[in-house]
C-alpha cells in the first residue's frame, strides 16, 4: 500500500475494471454544453410525432369521411377516466391519467373530415365571456357599437351566439387492468449457474360511448381490450474460482408499452365510434391498415368457396377461414329497411370488392322479438333486401353465397357488439375469380 492511502488494483482489479469501461462503452448518449464552463447535458434520440399501429387506418378512414356529402360532424370529447383505481404507493397511478386527451388526439389525427369541439377544458373560454360580460375585455381595436352609449368602444361587443354547438361526444374510461393473467417460464441450474427464461401477459379494457348531445341518446356504445406480453431471459454464475468469487448476471427483458397500447385501444373505439355516429364503416380501413384483429365470432372474406356445409339442424355454416373483418349492414328494427343509406353501402361494397372476396354481415337489434318462425321469415326478407341492393351495384347472382344463417328452429340470439345480433352472412365473390372457374 502507498503511503497516500491508495492501495494498487492489482491484475483482478485492473480486469475489473476494463471490463466495467468497455461495458459503459456500449451506452452512447450525446452531451451538450449550452454555456461555458457548464457540465454537458446529456441529451438522447430527438421529439418525434407519437405514431401508433392505427396511423394507417386513420389516414384511410379520414379520405372515407371527406367524402359525406352533408357538413363536418362537429365533435367533443368528454371525461375519459381511469376506472381501474390501480395504484401503487411507489409508482402512481398504473393507468395513464390522460384518457381523455388520447381520444382528443385521436380525433385529431382525421384531420379537416371532421370538426372537434372543446369540452373538456373550456376555461379559458368561460373566463373570458366573463370578460366580454362585464365589458373588460378588448383586443387593442376600436368597435362601433348601436345604442346609446356612443358610436365607438374600445371593449369587445359581444351579442351571444359564437359558441359553436356540438354534434356529438365521447365519454367513457378504461375499466380493467388485469395483472399477470397468464405466466410461464424455467431456470436450469448446476452448481449455482445456468439459464433462465419468463413470459406474462397482462390486459386492460375500455368502454367507451358517442352520444348525440341535442337528444343525450347513446349512438352507439362498445367494450374493447387488449392483452400485453413480455419476456425476461438470463443467464446467472455464482461460484468460487480459487479463493475469488465471482458473481455475473447476463439478461433481457421487455414488455409491450402498456400506455401505448392503451392508446392503441383508445383510438379504434375512436374509429368505430365516429364510424356509428357518421354511418361509415372503418372495418375496411381497419382491415387494409395495421389495425386490429376482427372481433369475436366474425368471419371474414377467404379464398373462393366450392360449397357450403349444412349441420343438422339447417344452419349453413362458413367455410373460408378468417381473414378480414366483414361489413356489417344494419336493419331497422322489425323492417327490412337499412340504417344506412342504400347508395352508401352500396359504395361501401364496391370500394371493398376492389380488394376481393367480401363478405356481409347482416344485423339488427338484439331487443327483436325471439320468436324463429318470425326472425327466419324477417331474415328471408332482409336477405332478398341485400341481394337487390348487390344487384344494383352489378354483381350477377352466381357471385352470391349464402355463408351462415341460424336454422328456422333456432331461437338463440348470435349477440354481435353491444346490443346487436347477427342475421346473416352473405359472401360476395370477386368477379375475376369467378371468371377463371367458367
Amino acid at each position: 500500500m502507498r503511503r497516500d492511502g491508495w492501495r494498487p488494483l492489482g491484475v483482478r482489479g485492473g480486469a475489473l475494471l476494463a471490463i466495467g469501461l468497455a461495458l459503459s462503452g456500449c451506452v452512447r448518449l450525446q452531451g451538450i454544453r449550452a454555456a461555458p464552463l457548464e457540465v454537458p447535458t446529456l441529451v438522447g434520440p430527438p421529439v418525434r410525432d407519437n405514431r401508433t399501429p392505427l396511423d394507417g387506418a386513420f389516414a384511410c378512414f379520414a379520405s372515407d369521411l371527406a367524402r359525406l356529402p352533408s357538413r363536418r360532424p362537429v365533435i367533443a370529447v368528454g371525461d375519459v377516466r381511469d376506472y381501474t383505481g390501480k395504484y401503487s404507493v411507489n409508482e402512481g397511478t398504473a393507468i395513464t391519467q390522460g384518457g381523455a386527451l388520447m381520444v382528443a388526439s385521436a380525433l385529431g389525427k382525421l384531420g379537416g373530415a371532421i370538426v372537434m369541439a372543446e369540452r373538456f377544458d373550456p376555461t379559458i373560454g368561460e373566463r373570458e365571456l366573463g370578460y366580454v360580460e362585464r365589458r373588460q375585455l378588448g383586443d387593442g381595436q376600436v368597435h362601433s357599437v348601436a345604442g346609446g352609449e356612443g358610436s365607438k368602444v374600445a371593449w369587445l361587443p359581444y351579442y351571444g351566439g359564437s359558441i359553436a354547438a356540438s354534434d356529438f361526444y365521447i365519454v367513457g374510461g378504461i375499466t380493467e387492468l388485469n395483472y399477470n393473467i397468464r405466466s410461464g417460464g424455467g431456470e436450469f441450474r448446476i452448481g449455482q449457474t445456468g439459464p433462465k427464461a419468463r413470459t406474462y401477459t397482462q390486459s386492460v379494457a375500455i368502454d367507451l360511448r358517442i352520444v348525440d348531445t341535442r337528444s343525450l341518446l347513446v349512438v352507439h356504445a362498445l367494450s374493447l381490450t387488449k392483452q400485453f406480453s413480455g419476456y425476461e431471459v438470463g443467464f446467472n454464475i455464482f461460484r468460487f474460482f480459487g479463493s475469488e468469487l465471482f458473481d455475473i448476471n447476463l439478461g433481457a427483458k421487455a414488455q409491450e408499452p402498456l400506455q401505448l397500447g392503451i392508446r392503441t385501444a383508445l383510438e379504434e373505439a375512436t374509429l368505430r365510434l365516429v364510424g356509428a355516429a357518421t354511418t361509415r364503416d372503418p372495418a375496411l380501413c381497419l382491415a387494409t391498415g395495421v389495425g386490429s384483429a376482427a372481433p369475436a365470432g366474425w368471419v371474414g372474406a377467404g379464398p373462393a368457396m366450392s360449397a357450403a356445409a349444412h349441420s343438422a339442424d339447417g344452419a349453413v355454416n362458413a367455410l373460408a377461414p378468417a381473414a378480414a373483418p366483414p361489413l356489417p349492414i344494419l336493419f331497422e328494427a322489425q323492417s327490412e329497411r337499412f340504417v344506412a343509406a342504400a347508395g352508401a353501402l352500396g359504395a361501401r361494397v364496391s370500394a371493398a370488392r376492389r380488394l376481393g372476396p367480401v363478405e356481409l354481415l347482416l344485423t339488427a337489434r338484439a331487443s327483436e322479438p325471439a320468436d324463429p318462425a318470425r326472425r327466419h321469415a324477417l331474415a328471408d326478407r332482409r336477405i332478398a333486401a341485400v341481394v337487390s341492393l348487390l344487384r344494383g351495384i352489378g354483381v350477377a347472382d352466381d357471385m352470391i353465397r349464402l355463408t351462415w344463417r341460424p336454422a328456422a328452429s333456432d331461437a338463440q340470439i348470435y349477440r354481435e357488439g353491444a346490443g346487436d345480433q347477427r342475421i346473416a352472412r352473405l359472401r360476395v365473390a370477386a368477379a375475376d375469380r369467378q371468371s377463371e372457374g367458367r
